[in-house]
């Protein structure tokens, strides 16, 4: 149940095209609030769904919301007065299909396969070639997908690694914390929690994400965009190392997963009003897209390297040990404090261009 990527792209088009250039930054955020929202009550429903209902309905349900929107989105959302001709290339779409699929099926796979197994190996070996292809393809297009000098300015490049480093953290907590409460208790560090009450545990951070990120347009007009990503990702590292040192208590994991959501809120929003001011007009929509897969790579990235570490640390009998969560979690720390260095390196954001 979480939110298509390509959607919210679209939706921060539709926002700079629409609205003010003093506005973009505040709808930016909003429009982050309600993501957030949807991906936490998305993942928080699904344990009463499936206790009350059946699995087959988290098929269904979403389905029908999703046909609901596209709906209203027909009826509803004017056409953008800013369009940009074109055709789609298949070859270069074709290469990017290819070596993304590549890569995340290693990655999602390498956790059992073993990272040294033939097949995962092979499969980043061929995401790497085919990836190198892609970049020289789109390069030489007349068409690309992707404009590669696009991907070159500075501050386009340093928020998507911060975006590949953030969305490590973000996609292995959704993963591990619910796990880390269903843990039987006689495993020395469990709660024994059921489904929905493990999911319980990201409403914090859902309602965390929502209510920093509608104040996310606000703070980025005060002290900057950069200055509120870098504060967003360095207080989520504080939740991650919160999680690992201080996880004896269920309420410990309550205000981990709150100080994780605002952090996220606050990053995610400023990092998309940091790429939407860094591109023209019509590449809005490509650069943020682009934004938003490059941090799904990295939840990929993060849910693999998390699930090894958690393996790694396991007994003979194969339990998990406490030892493996709180390393995992260390790590994902680790990994934000080095994505604020990350979006210190973002240049000095200039206003975005009046409509």
């Amino acid at each position: 149940m979480l939110h298509n990527p390509r959607t919210s792209a679209l939706a921060f088009g539709i926002i700079r095209d629409e609205l003010p250039s003093c506005e973009v930054a505040r709808a930016v955020g909003v429009i982050g609030a309600l993501l957030a929202v949807g991906t936490g009550l998305g993942i928080v429903l699904a344990g009463p769904i499936v206790s009350l209902l059946s699995y087959r309905w988290l098929f269904i349900i979403p389905f029908v919301v999703t046909a609901v929107a596209a709906i209203a989105t027909q009826v509803l959302v004017p056409e953008s007065p800013v369009t940009t001709p074109g055709k789609i290339n298949w070859l270069n779409a074709s290469l990017l299909s290819v070596w993304l699929i590549a890569l995340l099926l290693a990655v999602s796979q390498a956790s059992s396969w073993g990272w040294l197994s033939t097949t995962a190996l092979v499969l980043i070996a061929v995401a790497i070639v085919i990836a190198v292809l892609w970049v020289i393809a789109e390069s030489r297009s007349d068409n690309p997908l992707i404009d590669m000098q696009m991907m070159r300015i500075r501050s386009v490049w340093t928020a998507n690694l911060v975006a590949l480093l953030l969305g490590v953290g973000m996609y292995a907590s959704f993963g591990f914390l619910p796990q880390f409460l269903q843990a039987p208790t006689e495993y020395g560090y469990g709660f024994g929690a059921s489904v929905t009450e493990s999911g319980l545990t990201l409403l914090p951070m859902t309602i965390g994400t929502f209510v920093s990120s509608i104040y996310t347009g606000r703070l980025s007009e005060r002290y900057g965009s950069k200055s509120v990503l870098a504060t967003g990702v360095l207080i989520a590292a504080a939740g991650f190392f919160v999680v690992a040192l201080m996880h004896g208590h269920q309420r410990d994991i309550y205000v981990a997963s709150a100080i994780i959501g605002i952090g996220l809120g606050l990053a995610f929003a400023a990092m998309s009003t940091v790429v939407v001011a860094a591109v023209p007009l019509d590449q809005t929509g490509v650069a943020s897209g682009m934004n938003a897969n490059i941090r799904t790579i990295g939840g990929s990235l993060g849910a693999a390297a998390m699930a090894s570490i958690v393996a790694v640390g396991a007994s003979p009998s194969g339990v998990p040990l406490e030892s493996g969560y709180t390393n995992g979690y260390l790590m994902l720390g680790g990994i934000c404090i080095v994505a604020v260095f990350a979006a210190l390196l973002i240049p000095k954001q200039p206003n975005l261009p009046s409509l």
